[in-house]
């Protein structure tokens, strides 16, 4: 559940219907204390570290010590093992590598991930929070002049390890990574390779989240916003064939795929912390014509969303460090704004404790009702899970408006015609964690 002393994202309604028999169910247990507040001194201090590598593009050197993406990368691991250090080895350091091709390394590169992977209950759960450690300059192929990707991105390496550092303090139902990728500025390579990794594995994703750009208040031209967080979501899914599109469009569920639901959920729980940002739902998967890390995650069918600011600085992203007519270009940590960036850290550690405390999202939730007032809502049962919820919403909304708890795998919605309504079903910890929304749509034949 949220961390911080917050509520579910939307209290359950009074039941409109007489739902079939219920079966015994766990008692309800009491939610954990509160995790402390993410550290603006700390993220600083994690930023100015990275910057002091001096660069961390993907082909710099992997050999000197001190300077390039290897020194980079090793102080990534020592922070994880340090952390999993302080919580008896609840975290363990993974490095894996894989050599890549492309226009942007003609010769081949190495590509190394390092992960941090905090095993939970259940150890093929998984939920997954990443940022890129590579950086550039102007030129994507210069590789030896200074790029501190201040902002670009250590801002987002800084966040997952602040992440593990509060959330190793508490055990999960769920597996989280914590993963610093190379290679996204060649071509979304890291990303790529853990992708693959999971789906190799074998893992069940719940969740990607991608942090990328995450730690800047003033924009473009000057323009400041310091309140706001973009999350940037897909509705028609990367992985879905010509066949389900057409099913999601001729169900309606375009706004509601598993990604955008997760994109749905962390505008909940962000709105649920005290003095936190709005997150600003982008309806797309990310900015017009760029990408991200998440986006490999979406073409394997894993649910993944892109944190990013709201006001991008373009002349301090990619550019050479100068000043010209009295403006500064180059990413350096002058730019940045870290009590804003601890602020991103605790909607994506709250989201994590949620998702990773809550059981996995209903599977094969179906809708039926047609000629009918009412509606029938099945769903396959979910281990670990207590009690489900049923939301629903009129077709001409976005946000689920009404809700149902039940504790057997089917209910009936009296009055609620399948024409008018969207549904969905989330499953509940004993704790009352809640699970990201699964839509409801037609049975499909086995």
């Amino acid at each position: 559940m949220p961390i911080f002393a917050v509520p579910l994202l939307l209290a359950a309604a009074a039941p409109i219907s007489t739902p079939p028999a219920r079966v015994p169910a766990p008692a309800r247990v009491p939610a954990p204390a509160p995790l402390p507040a993410p550290s603006a001194t700390r993220l600083k201090a994690d930023v100015t570290a990275m910057v002091g590598f001096g660069t961390r593009h993907t082909a710099s050197t992997t050999t000197d010590p001190r300077r390039g993406i290897g020194a980079a990368r090793t102080w990534a691991a020592q922070r994880f093992t340090a952390i999993g250090a302080t919580c008896g080895g609840c975290i363990t350091v993974e490095r894996i590598a894989r050599t890549f091709t492309g226009p942007r390394a003609p010769t081949g590169v190495v590509v190394e991930d390092v992960l941090g992977i905090q095993k939970g209950r259940d150890p093929n759960r998984v939920v997954i929070v990443g940022a890129h450690i590579d950086s550039r300059v102007t030129d994507v192929m210069n590789i030896t002049s200074d790029a501190p990707g201040a902002n670009d991105n250590a801002s987002g390496v800084a966040l997952v390890l602040e992440a593990a550092r509060l959330l190793s303090q508490r055990r999960f139902d769920a597996t989280i990574v914590y993963a610093v990728f190379s290679g996204e500025e060649q071509g979304l390579w890291g990303a790529e390779l853990l992708a693959d990794t999971a789906k190799a594995r074998g893992w069940k994703v719940s969740a990607m989240l991608n942090n990328d750009i995450v730690g800047n208040t003033v924009g473009q031209g000057g323009v400041r916003v310091a309140d706001k967080v973009r999350v940037f979501s897909e509705g028609i899914r990367a992985s879905e064939d010509m066949v389900a599109q057409q099913g999601r469009r001729a169900e309606g569920g375009e706004d509601d795929g598993p990604s955008r639901a997760l994109a749905k959920a962390i505008d909940g729980i962000a709105g649920d912390i005290p003095g936190g940002l709005d997150v600003m739902l982008d309806r797309r998967p990310d900015r017009f014509g760029r990408g991200g890390d998440h986006e490999p995650f979406l073409k394997l069918g894993y649910p993944a969303v892109r944190f990013s600011v709201a006001a991008e600085n373009w002349d301090r992203q990619h550019q050479d460090l100068r000043t010209e007519k009295g403006v500064v270009y180059g990413d350096t940590i002058e730019g940045m704004d870290f009590v804003y960036l601890s602020q991103v850290t605790a909607i994506n550690v709250a989201t994590l404790t949620q998702i990773a405390d809550a059981p996995a999202a209903p599977e094969d939730v179906t809708i039926a009702g047609a000629l009918s007032r009412d509606t029938t809502v099945k769903w396959r049962a979910v281990p670990g899970a207590v009690e489900y919820r049923v939301r629903w919403r009129h077709n001409d909304a976005q946000d689920w408006a009404e809700t149902q708890d039940v504790k057997g795998t089917e209910t009936l919605l009296v009055q609620v015609p399948v024409d008018d309504n969207f549904v969905g079903v989330s499953a509940l910890s004993a704790n009352g964690a809640e699970s990201v929304v699964s839509f409801g749509g037609r049975e499909r034949r086995r």
